[in-house]
């Protein structure tokens, strides 16, 4: 499959507009969804071990999304009908009622996405989308269908995101960076006289390496 055939959005690009069916009903994205934060995730296909275990590992975090004003969009190319039985299913087999909404694409929707990876089958990938309050993509994770996704990790991103938006970049592993912990890292200087004053004036290895405290 050719690159230009997949037409996947990359990093910075507005997220495709989308007109599709969901359990919730009908959803224009990223338009219905202007001004917050979402996640939108696929999975291979309805009634299967490992996304049946996503879908409740999501809804157990969803609270936490809900704080940081990020919407939960799932996706699979199977039908509504199929989604919803699927979801009263886990309610009543797993006590667990998903109240997030979760969309019935089509072939062209996963296309315009990058889901469909020709090696893997004709399946969609395990895909995640996180997308800012101004429908621009902000990171993008593929997982194969054989290997359920992390959600601590997807939390954490959208943490990240939004305090490297306002504060800082982001070390490894953080909040518990080896050798920063949860603190912000400033931007380097870009010319010598303010090279001199970050190290007055921050805590640093040198002066390209700067940090503060995280503001909470």
């Amino acid at each position: 499959m050719e690159e230009s055939k997949v037409g996947m959005p990359l990093l910075g690009d507005p997220f495709p507009e989308l007109r599709v069916q969901t359990t919730h009903g009908p959803m224009k994205l990223p338009e219905d969804l202007k001004g917050k934060w979402f996640v939108f995730f696929s999975h291979p296909a309805d009634f299967t071990p490992v996304c049946t275990t996503e879908f409740v590992a999501f809804q157990k975090r969803f609270e936490e999304f809900e704080a940081l004003d990020c919407k939960l969009v799932g996706m699979s190319v199977d039908q509504v009908f199929s989604h919803i039985k699927w979801v009263q299913w886990i309610k009543s087999e797993l006590n667990v009622e998903i109240k997030f909404p979760t969309v019935a694409a089509n072939d062209a929707v996963a296309m315009k996405l990058g889901m469909l990876h020709p090696g893997k089958g004709s399946n969609t990938v395990r895909a995640v989308f996180i997308v800012d309050p101004e429908g621009k993509v902000r990171l993008i994770m593929y997982y194969p269908q054989e290997i359920g996704r992390n959600m601590d990790e997807i939390v954490r991103v959208v943490k990240a995101l939004q305090i490297s938006d306002k504060q800082g970049a982001i070390a490894a592993g953080w909040p518990h960076n080896e050798l920063i912990g949860d603190r912000v890292i400033i931007p380097p200087a870009t010319n010598e006289k303010d090279a001199a004053k970050r190290l007055k004036e921050n805590e640093c290895y040198d002066w390209w390496f700067c940090h503060k405290p995280l503001e909470k």
